[in-house]
Order: structure tokens, then C-alpha cells, then sequence
């Protein structure tokens, strides 16, 4: 989209991405006074601008995956989370989920309060899709807390292949998971323990951090710089929530 706007020309981009961040970068582009419409749906327009763009001051939307990754937060530790500032029709698949797992999810405007069940149940099946599907860069946050789930969940990765590099790790911490393509099948275990684990892509990194909340003991998660893309000082935050972690 960025690049058609400079070019000469009319381009049309076919079984385009329909995520909130495309909407969103299209009311920038267009606020800045470029010619883009159709985001949100499968065919997206841009006639290419050759004059100066208009300088313009913009709030981006809130990030849905970091929305979601704290809920997971308050779920896996038996928490009573209020996050502020969220667009609540962005989140709709992973509050759902977590209402199955049996977390009370309240939403007042911008602002969701989850609140941890004292019994998480396992959830039957959880396919990645596209928005507004369930979001394949949750997938590792929601097996970190189906990890501690009572009975047997199924995962199937349907966006991206190789997307279960953190189950090895997550075996490291006590955890019952198997692979069979693009299946993982989770059986909850009375506990996760502590143990050294290594981050090797963003999403996965934020599941690690997830059990090591929950887990027995020390965790000690390596890599941070997969994890720093995509969360800005999560350990603050988690502080600031009672999380006892900190950064060496």
C-alpha cells in the first residue's frame, strides 16, 4: 500500500489482508492525502500521488496482540486484570476463548476487566484464521495457558507453518503437548516448573514469559530480543501488576 502510493498509477492489490492495522493504515494514508479505499475488505484501491503529502498528527490503534497477551497474563495467574484503551471488536476471538476457559471477561467501553476462573477448562478446538478469526499471533499465549488447563485442548496453526517453536520449550516446564503437523494437542498438567528456556520467535517469547509466571519456581527466558519487537518493556508492566520479574 505504502509503495503504490508513491507509484505512477492506479494498483489494486487482490486477497488483501482485511486486519484492523490495514484499516488503520489506510485512514493514515489518507490523512496525510493519499488516495486508498477498501481496507477491511479484499480488494484494495490506490491511485498513485505525486505531490508532497500533508504533515498530519496521528494516534495509532491500540494493538489488539498485546491486548490479548495480557488477558492471557491475567488468566494463567489466577488474576483480576483491567486493561484501558482497547477497541473491544478487536478482541472479540480471544475473549471468547478465554470465556470457555472459564474466565469472566466484562468490557465497559474501552476498557476489559478479565477475571481469572477458579477452574480453566480445556477448549475442544482452537483454529487460527484471518481476522476476525482467532489471531495465529496469540496461538503461543493461549497454549502457554491451555498448558495449565484441566482436560484436552487442540490447536491447529492454519496461517503459518513452523509456528510451534516454543513447545520444546514449554516441555522443558512440565508441559504435555504433541505436534502432529499442524495439530498440537495439549492435556493439561497440574503444574508448570521453572526452568532455563530460550525465546526464538516474538509470539513464542511472550508464552514463555506467560508459564514462567505461572510456573513453579525460577524461569529464566533468554532471547528478549525477539521479544523486545513486539512488547515494550513487559517486564515493567508485568511488575506493575504484582509479577515478580525482572531483567538481566
Amino acid at each position: 500500500m505504502i509503495a503504490a502510493v508513491y507509484a505512477r498509477g492506479d494498483t489494486i492489490i487482490r486477497n488483501a489482508a482485511k486486519e484492523p492495522e490495514i484499516v488503520d493504515l489506510q485512514n493514515f494514508l489518507q490523512k496525510i492525502g493519499a488516495r486508498v479505499t477498501g481496507a477491511g475488505s479484499s480488494v484494495i484501491r490506490i491511485r498513485g500521488f505525486e505531490k508532497k503529502f500533508n504533515n498530519v498528527e496521528y494516534n495509532v490503534i491500540p494493538d489488539r496482540i498485546i491486548t490479548g497477551t495480557y488477558m492471557v497474563a491475567s488468566a494463567i495467574t489466577g488474576g483480576n486484570v483491567v486493561i484501558k484503551d482497547i477497541i473491544p471488536e478487536h478482541i472479540i476471538s480471544i475473549a471468547s476463548v478465554l470465556r470457555d476457559i472459564g474466565c469472566q471477561i466484562n468490557i465497559k467501553r474501552n476498557d476489559i476487566q478479565i477475571v481469572s476462573g477458579s477452574k480453566l477448562e480445556s477448549v475442544e478446538v482452537i483454529r487460527t484464521l484471518p481476522y476476525p478469526g482467532f489471531p495465529t499471533d496469540m496461538q503461543a499465549q493461549i497454549m502457554a495457558l491451555l498448558t495449565l488447563c484441566k482436560g484436552t485442548s487442540i490447536i491447529i496453526e492454519t496461517i503459518f507453518e513452523s509456528r510451534y517453536k516454543h513447545v520444546d520449550e514449554l516441555l522443558k516446564m512440565g508441559a504435555n503437548i504433541r505436534i502432529d503437523g499442524r495439530m498440537a494437542v495439549i492435556k493439561g498438567v497440574g503444574r508448570l516448573n521453572g526452568a532455563q528456556v530460550a525465546a526464538r520467535d516474538l509470539r513464542g517469547g511472550a508464552a514463555l514469559i506467560l508459564a514462567g509466571l505461572a510456573a513453579n519456581g525460577e524461569t529464566f527466558v533468554s532471547g528478549l530480543d525477539h521479544i523486545d519487537r513486539g512488547y515494550y518493556k513487559v517486564e515493567e508492566k508485568l511488575a506493575s501488576l504484582g509479577a515478580d520479574i525482572l531483567r538481566n
